[in-house]
């Protein structure tokens, strides 16, 4: 069972086999299957991925972990000997490079179900990949699943889901004005799904966090998961946050957003001070914490950068007069807090961004908007209306 060849077109997307009588010896042990997708969701089951890390890094499941049967080195070089050499040069080739290595491969993967017993495997189609760590993992006295079709039936399932449920959904959508604390409001709330959140995101000019966003195809994963686990839940309305399609970089997939935006309109109405002071608190206290962490003595500086790049890109939204003054505004604050490390001065330019840059774009969506309206109040007046209709 230790030759493995990669099979395939290109050489991006490797199927492992080897010789015919290994192939159907393998077949033989009957080892055990999953398609109950749901129910990995539901649980938030472990799940071993097997493919190489180049694989795993353009996508996986939420709870996935990459335990590769073969590294990316490995899969490049066998897939390039079986497309110049053919089939019996790649199975020579495979035993040299993964022979040496399998009882440290398998080690890792006793080692996790040592840690995670109910875990599933799975490679990109269910194939002979996840077929062949079954295999040494039996060996190795462990019986483990693997989700039948892989990767790809697991996926299409989640957008599946992600469509079904998201139609079927009675949508409360929570909008205000930039700092009103909508996201606050919806962690307080058992029938929420935070958007910006899975997206890693603030969904603002201004929203990158210093970590970066999921990758695309991890977004929609973990969304579908969201979806799933809150119809469990049997809610009446589930509840988002007026979005965009894109946040940051990512984008909700349109038949979901489409969906998701056929919902009802809530207003939350949250005074200037208060949107002052979440805004301080996010987006100075917190972000640069989140930096020092990040960047060490190199964070102030980092986060003094990243901000000045927001304020540059709204520079032709605002004009050069109300973009020089939010500009002078940040500086002198900048400047306080290196010279005595006070920071309440960011709270002047950061009342002069929202009055002048985001409340006037934000009406002006809200009145084009043609979302019905149903209720508009402050957070404790939202937070039982929404209670009342959860």
């Amino acid at each position: 069972m230790e030759n493995i060849l990669l099979k395939s077109s290109n050489t991006e997307a490797f199927a492992p086999v080897g010789t015919k009588d290994e192939i159907e010896a393998i077949k033989k042990l009957d080892l055990p299957l999953t398609e109950d997708f749901r129910r990995i969701v539901l649980e938030n089951r472990p799940l071993i991925d097997v493919r190489a890390p180049v694989e795993f890094g353009k996508g996986a499941f939420p709870q996935a972990y990459n335990l590769a049967l073969m590294n990316d080195e490995e899969r490049h070089l066998i897939g390039i000997r079986y497309k110049e050499q053919g089939n019996a040069s790649a199975v020579a080739l495979g035993k040299t490079l993964v022979g040496p290595v399998k009882e440290a491969r398998v080690q890792a993967w006793v080692d996790f179900m040592q840690v995670h017993p109910d875990a599933y495997l799975y490679c990109f189609r269910g194939g002979q990949r996840s077929q062949i760590a079954q295999a040494w993992l039996k060996d190795a006295g462990i019986v483990i699943p693997r989700l039948k079709g892989g990767y790809k039936a697991f996926r299409q399932f989640l957008m599946q889901e992600s469509e079904r449920i998201s139609a079927a959904s009675n949508t409360l959508i929570l909008g205000g004005h930039t700092g009103s604390g909508k996201t606050l409001l919806l962690h307080q709330l058992q029938n929420s799904i935070d958007l910006e959140g899975l997206a890693h995101h603030r969904g603002s000019t201004f929203g990158k966090f210093v970590t970066p966003q999921p990758s695309q195809i991890d977004f929609e994963d973990t969304l579908a998961y969201a979806l799933i686990q809150h119809e469990a839940k049997e809610h009446r309305t589930l509840v988002i946050e007026d979005e965009s399609h894109n946040i940051g970089r990512l984008y909700i997939p349109k038949p979901v957003f489409s969906s998701l935006k056929k919902g009802q309109f809530i207003l939350l109405e949250t005074p200037m001070a208060e949107r002052v002071e979440i805004i301080f608190e996010e987006y100075v206290i917190n972000a640069l914490a989140d930096y020092r962490k990040v960047y060490a003595n190199e964070g102030t500086q980092q986060w003094y950068d990243d901000a000045n790049k927001g304020i540059d890109r709204i520079r032709k939204r605002i004009g050069y007069e109300r973009y020089s003054s939010i500009k002078i505004l940040f500086e002198d604050a900048y400047r306080l807090q290196e010279n005595s490390g006070e920071l309440s001065a960011h709270k002047v330019w950061i009342e002069m961004l929202l009055a002048e840059y985001y409340d006037p774009m934000y009406d002006y969506q809200i009145e084009k908007s043609s979302i019905p309206k149903v209720f508009r109040g402050c957070a404790e007046e939202i937070l039982e209306y929404i209670q009342s209709h959860a």
